[in-house]
């Protein structure tokens, strides 16, 4: 499990089941396990609720996210 936060402030926004060891490009909405802080949505953009910094786009299933937008510390399960 990861916990995903804003890179800027530090918030804590959601701890996500991250599945094989490639880098977080997104965030598949069924793999959220726990959302601490709910993200605000501006015109498909999620934004940190603290700071408002878009971290990623919503697609539907999953959010495309921003690489340089979020930071994260957890272990990732691998296949």
């Amino acid at each position: 499990m990861l916990v995903i936060r804003c890179a800027k402030c530090k918030e804590k926004i959601w701890k996500y089941d991250k599945i094989g060891p490639g880098a977080v490009l997104r965030c598949h909405k069924a793999r959220i396990a726990q959302v601490y802080n709910e993200p605000v949505v501006q015109a498909h953009k999620i934004c940190c609720p603290k700071c408002l910094v878009p971290l990623g786009i919503d697609k539907g299933a999953f959010y495309k996210m921003d690489p340089r937008a979020f930071i994260y510390n957890g272990t990732k399960r691998n296949r």
